[in-house]
């Protein structure tokens, strides 16, 4: 029978492979190759030491598939997104969770215009580190690669001009609370397949759903939670911002640039292999704070301001944390200040040049 007996080949040349490649060794888009998984968990069980493989795969959903099945208790997994600042600042060695109050410094020279350059350029690692490169070509080709491989690899899509529609109506409302129906609306879909195509984006890491913190003793909080593009880049190149000093200038620029500082919070977590425990705070009152980190038990409270010259008003809302029944630690006010300056005897600004 043929098909045995070219399955007997590929089991002979993948078995073969492992043993010419017998140190360290480093896969990358391993999910297009699953017949290596078991030969993996064989060599790895015979030799229980750390970083025999490095694994990497770019279609998240296949890949963790794959390896839930065959290396379950013997990987350490990390997602991974766009580069962030202090990686892009060569400064990865220093990386730690973001909190107001750790040791999360090291303090740059980083000009608004910059940060919006940063902002409408994307941390996409081609992109990000080759300025030669042409942004709207690029994002068009991404945009054009992730449709025609990683959704359609999950899901066919049989209305691309319906799905782009999506895209664009998903981008405009980063930052924002999410609502269905009017995503749904302005993308001329059902419902229904508004709330499947955001699946999928989360799915492929495109978005993330920032939820809203809330106590089971009060019925006050918002329970919708706000959506984040993953890449701003990518959300500035669907929105139609040609340049980052329109971007700057523009009706969206508080959007992007509370975007990008959420993403790269989220990033400080995921790029060590934690959950982020991240939240924000919304009451019926419509009483907002724009992040709430947990960490050990206690509630760091950060508000994100587009402004150089933040001031204790944009604390007023850091008293409601009094109502949640957890210790509350430092807060700081994330802005385009060049230095840390103190705005009470628990929050200080922090300029985003220390994310």
């Amino acid at each position: 029978d043929k098909h045995i007996l070219d399955r007997l080949i590929v089991n002979l040349y993948t078995s073969l492979f492992m043993q010419r490649y017998n140190e360290q060794l480093l896969i990358d888009e391993i999910q297009y190759a699953p017949g290596l998984l078991p030969l993996i968990k064989m060599r790895v069980d015979e030799n229980r030491q750390p970083d025999m493989f490095w694994l990497t795969g770019s279609q998240k959903f296949h890949l963790m598939k794959g390896i839930s099945e065959s290396l379950a208790g013997r990987v350490a997994v990390l997602e991974l997104f766009g580069l962030t600042l202090r990686e892009m600042n060569q400064q990865g060695q220093n990386s730690s969770c973001f909190l107001p109050s750790n040791e999360f410094l090291s303090i740059g020279e980083l000009s608004r215009i910059s940060i919006f350059e940063r902002i409408w350029r994307g941390s996409l690692p081609e992109i990000a580190l080759r300025p030669e490169l042409n942004w709207e070509m690029f994002y068009n080709s991404y945009l054009q690669t992730y449709l025609k491989r990683d959704i359609n690899d999950l899901v066919h899509i049989s209305n691309e001009m319906a799905f782009n529609r999506f895209l664009k109506a998903t981008a405009a409302r980063t930052a924002s609370l999410l609502n269905l129906s009017d995503l749904a609306r302005d993308a001329d879909i059902a419902v229904n397949t508004a709330k499947n195509w955001l699946s999928l984006l989360i799915t492929t890491g495109i978005c993330f759903l920032l939820q809203p913190y809330y106590s089971n003793l009060t019925k006050r909080f918002v329970k919708s939670p706000k959506l984040y593009f993953m890449d701003t880049g990518l959300a500035a190149f669907l929105t139609g911002w040609s340049s980052s000093t329109t971007l700057e200038s523009g009706a969206m620029a508080g959007q992007f640039f509370e975007t990008w500082v959420v993403g790269e919070i989220y990033k400080s977590f995921t790029n060590v292999g934690l959950e982020p425990p991240i939240y924000f705070f919304r009451n019926k009152y419509k009483k907002e704070i724009d992040l709430l980190i947990l960490r050990d038990g206690k509630l760091y409270p950060d508000e994100i301001k587009m402004t150089a010259s933040p001031g204790k008003k944009d604390l007023r809302n850091f008293h409601l944390l009094q109502n949640l029944n957890k210790p509350r630690g430092e807060g700081a006010v994330i802005c385009l200040v060049n230095d840390i300056l103190p705005l009470s005897d628990m929050d200080k600004a922090f300029p985003v040049s220390v994310l």
